[in-house]
């Protein structure tokens, strides 16, 4: 059980980095078709998409990333109480 738990956590982990690297494009300024923008959308956009539609418009700022790392974080939560880990 607790390799599981373990792998459960890696992939939350690397989900978070994941969406913290889109937040981070911007600013580095890479173009819309480089293979790596296109990976880290086509990731991160069917979690992000849904929650950026629910929210209140914020103007400029996309609260999306945020809430979609919180709600991850409960997720991985859940499921390693239930699992029986911490």
């Amino acid at each position: 059980m607790g390799q599981l738990i373990g792998i459960i956590e890696a992939v939350f982990y690397l989900f978070n980095l994941i969406i913290i690297a889109r937040v981070l494009i911007p600013w580095v300024n890479l173009p819309q078709d480089h293979p790596v923008v296109e990976f880290l959308y086509s990731v991160t956009e069917p979690i992000l998409g849904p929650i950026r539609r629910a929210l209140p418009r914020t103007g400029m700022f996309d609260l999306s990333p945020i809430i979609a790392i919180i709600l991850l974080e409960l997720v991985r939560t859940l499921l390693v109480t239930l699992l029986g880990g911490r």
